[in-house]
């Protein structure tokens, strides 16, 4: 018998995110956008910042995550993020704030090559709450 569903289990340093039986998983990893069917080939990967999604029979759940690691194996996925969040979880206001707190420091010429760098970081971890955000509440 071929199994048609996934085992997803998200959890960060402080909690246990998530712990579900899903269709399918498309994570963030560190090089690009990574999709899980059942009996996926068993693989460990990084991850970067961006949207978690998943699929249970006709509908789609999304989640904002930054950073972690992932394990697939054949009917199992395990993310260890260093954060992710529900739409529901997200404050809109404090993104948007962290959103023009980055976007002033890459405007400035006179940070640091560090500086740039971690606003950037800071700028997409941003960028992904509010998406996510909108897409959760829509």
């Amino acid at each position: 018998m071929i199994a048609d569903k996934i085992a997803l289990e998200i959890a960060t340093p402080e909690r246990l995110v998530l712990a579900e039986t899903v269709d399918s998983v498309i994570l963030p990893g560190s090089e690009g956008y990574l999709g899980v069917l059942p009996m996926h080939a068993p693989l460990l990967t990084s991850l970067g910042i961006g949207r978690l999604e998943y699929r249970v029979g006709a509908r789609n759940h999304v989640l904002a995550l930054s950073g972690g690691f992932a394990e697939v194996l054949r009917d199992r996925v395990r993310v260890l993020a260093d954060t992710c969040e529900r739409p529901e979880e997200i404050d809109l206001e404090r993104a948007l704030a962290k959103k023009r707190e980055a976007e002033a420091v890459l405007a400035s010429s006179n940070g640091s090559e560090e500086a740039f760098r971690l606003a950037e970081g800071r700028l997409r971890k941003a960028l992904v709450r509010i998406e996510v955000h909108g897409l959760g509440n829509a």
